[in-house]
């Protein structure tokens, strides 16, 4: 009984957190001429923290937009060397989940207000 009570009040914490760190997670919508394309087929990208696990993106969507997400694929984009002249410098690397919602759930991204 007491196990219950612990598993309990650990969840609201959990709950609470995720919408914490969701904005922490999240970086930004990714929003291109394929996104746009995919987000047809209920499939939504955004750039996320390189860190963020699938677990913690499908729980900070859920948060945020609150819908039901169904899968979550990740991608890890590494750095590229860029030439400018003699310097030679770096593109920073990231990180970017395509998120599959359930049918009939829609994200607004592009709100007309």
């Amino acid at each position: 009984m007491n196990r219950i009570r612990l598993y309990k009040a650990h969840m609201a914490k959990e709950i609470k957190d995720t919408n914490q760190i969701a904005y922490k997670v999240l970086v930004e919508p990714w929003i291109t001429e394929e996104a746009t394309r995919i987000a047809e087929l209920n499939k939504y990208t955004f750039k996320v923290d390189p860190r963020a696990t699938k677990d913690q993106v499908k729980r900070a969507v859920e948060g945020v937009y609150g819908i039901k997400v169904e899968s979550v694929n990740t991608i890890k984009i590494p750095r590229k060397k860029r030439m400018r002249g003699a310097k030679v410098g770096w593109k920073s690397g990231y990180k970017k989940a395509i998120v599959t919602v359930k049918e009939g759930d829609k994200i607004d991204l592009f709100e007309s207000k």
